[in-house]
């Protein structure tokens, strides 16, 4: 029955975590769902701030701290390992729903464009989320957000061991999944305060993320990754690197 359970809770933690997702993609382009980076009421502008730091602050430490491996070590004395994953995903889920709720519009505009500037705005902002989307099922979609785990507890079977491989974005970028979402906060052909802050401060997030992810990456894989890190950018592709 524990591994009933077990991958009940993943597959509900996989369903939260692709709800806010897909909410996600809403809230930053201001499509389809009822609260977007610019709707709600409009409040003073220091506490308005305050607020949207404080909401982007809380998902970037639960994001980055539960993903280091000391904390893991420390998390699983009382999380069981099966479900670890599963559970900082749906913690990172819940810290973006959060988001999502108390986010506080700034509505003046720093840009808007129409026509085919606005089109190709547009296409590079469904780009953007492509490469998010897909870059993960490269590196393993379903381990990176915990079902895998949970069905191979279930199935008594062995976890593979961690291998590094760079295929298809990962040859020309460190870091794709990143890139992508810079791309996606980025492209609007509409851009207001709000929205600015929104992607200032989830770039400003990704580049300590990366900071962080790539000390343990060394750690993990040592001198591979330190000769990957020599040739290959880490997040603008088209930047020469020098051959290790």
């Amino acid at each position: 029955m524990g591994k009933l359970v077990a991958v009940a809770y993943g597959l509900v933690c996989y369903i939260v975590f692709f709800g806010a997702f897909l909410y996600a993609i809403g809230f930053v382009d201001g499509l389809i769902v009822p609260k977007t980076v610019d709707s709600g009421p409009v409040s003073a502008l220091v506490p308005t701030l305050l607020i949207d730091a404080v909401l982007l602050g809380v998902f970037a430490v639960q994001h980055s701290v539960m993903a280091r491996p000391a904390f893991k070590t420390w998390w699983t004395r009382f999380v069981p390992q099966p479900v670890e994953r599963s559970t900082y995903v749906l913690l990172a889920s819940l810290a973006l729903i959060l988001l999502f709720w108390q986010w506080r519009p700034l509505p003046a505009v720093v840009w808007s464009v129409g026509g085919a500037p606005a089109v190709a705005l547009w296409v590079l902002n469904a780009l953007g989320w492509f490469v998010v989307l897909t870059s993960t099922f490269l590196i393993n979609h379903f381990d990176l957000f915990g079902l895998r785990q949970v069905w191979a507890y279930a199935t008594s079977a062995a976890r593979p061991v961690a291998q590094f491989r760079t295929p298809l974005y990962y040859k020309v970028v460190r870091h794709p999944i990143y890139l992508g979402f810079a791309i996606a906060f980025w492209a609007t052909p509409h851009m207001t305060v709000g929205h600015l802050i929104f992607a200032a401060g989830a770039t400003g997030y990704i580049l300590v993320g990366i900071f962080l992810e790539e000390r343990d990456l060394v750690a993990a894989f040592g001198e591979t990754y330190r000769s990957y890190q020599a040739r290959v950018s880490m997040l603008l592709p088209w930047l020469p690197r020098a051959r290790g």
